[in-house]
Formats: C-alpha cells, structure tokens, sequence
C-alpha cells in the first residue's frame, strides 16, 4: 500500500479553540481515496493534507485504495471509525454514479458517509491521437460517420464518467465509435498515444500537459463554458447546444463523525480553496467550488438523478 506522509508537530489553531484541545490529538489523519496514485485525486488529498498540517498541525497521509470504480476506497471509509481520522477525497462517480450501475454496494453512499465540501468541478476533454486526421470536433465527427464503428475510444472502465461522457457525446452527434475499457486511465492515455485507440473523454488535469505539449490533441471540453486553463479549446456544447458532462471531487468523512471536526476541516478546507488551492486548482483545470456540508449533501442528491437518466439510456450495469 502506497503511502504518501506528510508529517508535522501536533499543534494549536487559535480559530478553532473549542476542537483543538481534543482534536487532533498525536494520532494521525489518514485522508483515503479509491483511485491510484497516479491520479488527480492523489494530488488533491495531498493538497488537503498540506493545508491540514499548516492550519491545524496534524501528522496527515495519503492511502491510495483502488479498485472496482473507486468502490474499494468508498468501502474502506465507510467501515471507519468517525472519530475526525479518516477522511475521504471522493468523487461524483463514486458517490452518485456508482450506486446507479453496481447492483451490490458494501455501503449507502448518502448514509454511510458526512459531507465535508465540494472542492472543485471537473470537466472532461475529447482527446485524440495526434496523428489522427482531425483538428476541430467536426472534424472528427464527420470522420466518424464516414467510418462507422471503425473507430475506438478508450475510457477507464465501464459505467466511469469518462464512459458516460462519451456515449453522452455518441447520442448528441449521431456516431458509432467503439468502446473499449480500460481497468486505468493512464493505461487508456498510454494507448492513445500509442495508437492502438483513437480518442476519450478525460478528466482535464491529468492530460494537461500532454495537450500543452502537443503529444495530444484536445477537440472540445464538456462544461458549458470554456476552461479557463484552455481557453481555446471549445465547449462540446458550442456544437452541439446543451451539451454538459462534468464531475466533481468533494471531502467527505464516515458517517457519524461529530459535527464540530467536520465543521473544522470545512472553514480550514474552503478558506483554501478560496485563496492559493483555488488558483493552482483553475491553473489544472478544476474549478473550485467551496461548499458546505448541506450543499455536498445536495450536490450528492442532484447528480444522482442527473446520472440516472444517463445510465438508463446507456443501459450499463455492473455485478
């Protein structure tokens, strides 16, 4: 088990006087999520953990646990303890997408689990081969109907959000390209460039600097709006009006866990997401979006019907 440690002296937030005297004491915070080490969920719970450290001077680490969609993290957190050392860096698909397409989940994804904050909206990106004959999404949809289920595109599994936005895309533009899963993305990019696939939809900030460097071409984005850290790529929705297929990462906790420590990790959480988190998060291509728990709760609640009339219409469930 991968760990990253970010160790640090017990120490004293005078904002918080009430919690500090009992939390946190010398044991330290483990922040879980369901995904490899690789991915941008590694990189927020290590963002959350440095903030953690300086506001409130607990010893923090990262314990990556993936598997099964993110549903082997999920399940580690919801058998937690909630005594304020476990939190969970978790994401719309795990939390309203998963319950959707798994017939059998070891947990309740709006009881088993406190909501922190939202920490930021993430669009995906249609990416291509960089040799594949297209520079604009009408390129690659006409390229596509001329050559129906001739073409391929990777995903990280069946039922992901990277799935889901695809054959989202599929339905808006009347195409037949083929899909072919993968059990991670970075096996899914390494691919592409390869040439063995042809295109995805992924999450911006891993892929970034492969579309910086022009190792990758990236078509549109799934927000309604341009992102900001690439601007001059199109919205799929300028194409094809309406158009969104977007996740989010969020900070939960087990249920049950006392109110004042998720108070706690909210303000030292939103404030960053306010100030210097936020701006290296819209540099990568998430927008931040501090929350409270009430609104994580809600966010929970409305992505789950969102994703519901997508996954009837796609038609995937998983055992």
């Amino acid at each position: 088990m991968k760990k990253t440690l970010i160790m640090g002296a017990l120490g004293v937030l005078m904002s918080f006087p009430v919690m500090a005297a009992s939390w946190p004491t010398e044991k330290p915070i483990r922040i879980v999520h369901g995904f490899s080490a690789a991915a941008a969920t590694q990189m927020l719970a290590q963002d959350i953990a440095e903030q953690l450290h300086a506001k409130v001077g607990a010893t923090v680490y990262v314990e990556p646990r993936p598997g099964a969609g993110g549903n082997i993290g999920a399940d580690v957190v919801a058998k937690s303890a909630p005594d304020g050392y476990t939190l969970y860096v978790a994401t719309s698909a795990t939390q309203a997408i998963n319950p959707l397409i798994y017939r059998k989940l070891p947990f309740d994804t709006q009881k088993d689990f406190a909501p922190i904050s939202i920490l930021g909206d993430v669009p995906n990106v249609l990416i291509v081969n960089k040799n594949l004959p297209v520079n604009t999404l009408a390129d690659f949809v006409a390229l596509a109907k001329s050559q129906p289920g001739k073409l391929h595109y990777g995903s990280s599994g069946n039922g992901t959000s990277m799935h889901l936005a695809a054959e989202q895309f599929k339905m808006a533009a009347g195409v037949d390209i083929q899909h072919v899963p993968y059990r991670s993305s970075g096996t899914a990019v390494t691919d592409l460039m390869g040439g063995q696939i042809d295109a995805m939809f992924h999450q911006v900030p891993a892929v970034i600097g492969m579309i910086q460097s022009q190792n990758l071409k990236a078509l549109a984005v799934t927000t309604r709006e341009r992102v900001e850290a690439l601007p001059d790529v199109p919205t799929v929705g300028e194409t094809y009006p309406g158009f969104e297929s977007m996740t989010w990462y969020g900070l939960f906790a087990p249920a049950g866990t006392p109110e004042a420590i998720v108070q706690q990790v909210n303000q030292v959480v939103t404030a960053a997401l306010k100030g210097d988190l936020g701006r290296k998060l819209l540099a990568i291509g998430i927008t931040p979006r501090p929350s409270s728990p009430e609104q994580t709760a809600a966010a929970v609640s409305s992505d789950s019907a969102h994703w519901k009339v997508v996954v009837d219409r796609v038609g995937v469930h998983l055992d």
